[in-house]
């Protein structure tokens, strides 16, 4: 499960001799690539105990992590391993309290899973119904001379800056543009028309969530949920939480429930 930046990521590894006892190596070096393609040497390290190597390690970006420990010298080898640390504030249409109240959890060794259930929860209504989660996003656009710009997430609830990819391009002061929340057109007031690249930074979401998709969210979590309990769960035909319920398109991650609660929010065709 992702860690949260700033968590302290326990990353460890052992040595083993030729007859498989632990045993130090000569030598333990670690390496960890970060997201951002840069490096954190750690050199040497020195075994906990016989054979067995730890380092606690203080998360400081987002996104995907690399481990890789080698030993040199005696008992010589290498492991590699890896691990991901989730943004500052991931999107989440639920509440961690909100999710385990609904299914019946009290304890928290369910905390992480039921938190990344909830994220592809959310990024599954926002792929049918928009940005949920008002967040701020920064997109490129190759325009030329267009009296309109689609942006491609949506609703967008304000413009921040429309700016020129290139040194010689055209900066868009946004109070001279109009803005449609719902289809995120975007076009200069005065109707002149725009040209690029340009890069649009706008912030989108919902500052109140219809009650309707945090419902819908709530009847998927429960049916995914359903589908990890193994051989105890409900098998076709027993109850309303059928995990092989059909629904048309969408496989067996969003059950027709919650697709018709989410309906009055549906985005129209060619709109993201």
């Amino acid at each position: 499960m992702p860690y949260d930046l700033g968590d302290v990521v326990p990353l460890g590894t052992t040595v083993r001799d030729a007859a498989g006892a632990l045993a130090n190596a000569g030598a333990m070096t670690l390496t960890i690539t970060l997201p951002d393609a840069t490096t954190v040497v750690v050199s040497p390290v020195t075994p906990a105990s016989t054979g067995t190597y730890a380092y606690d390690y203080l998360t400081a970006q987002a996104g995907r992590h690399t481990v890789r420990w080698v030993a040199s010298g005696i008992n010589a080898g290498a492991y590699s391993d890896s691990f991901d640390v989730r943004e500052a504030s991931p999107p989440a249409i639920l509440s961690l309290a909100d999710a385990k109240r609904h299914l019946k959890k009290t304890g928290t060794d369910d905390d992480d899973e039921i938190r990344s259930w909830v994220e592809s929860i959310t990024a599954g209504i926002e792929t049918l119904c928009g940005a949920v989660i008002v967040r701020t996003v920064t997109e490129r656009y190759d325009v030329r001379r267009t009296a309109t710009i689609a942006l491609r997430t949506t609703p967008v609830l304000s413009v921040t800056s429309v700016t020129p990819v290139l040194t010689a391009g055209t900066a868009y002061v946004v109070d001279d543009l109009d803005v449609d929340e719902d289809t995120g057109i975007v076009q200069r007031l005065d109707g002149g028309s725009m040209t690029g690249p340009l890069r649009v930074t706008y912030t989108v979401g919902r500052r109140v969530v219809p009650a309707a998709l945090t419902s819908a969210a709530r009847i998927i979590l429960q049916h995914l949920w359903r589908t990890r309990q193994g051989p105890a769960r409900p098998q076709r035909g027993v109850d309303d939480y059928d995990v092989t319920e059909p629904a048309a398109g969408f496989g067996y991650a969003i059950p027709n429930r919650a697709l018709q609660l989410m309906e009055p929010y549906r985005l129209p065709p060619g709109v993201g």
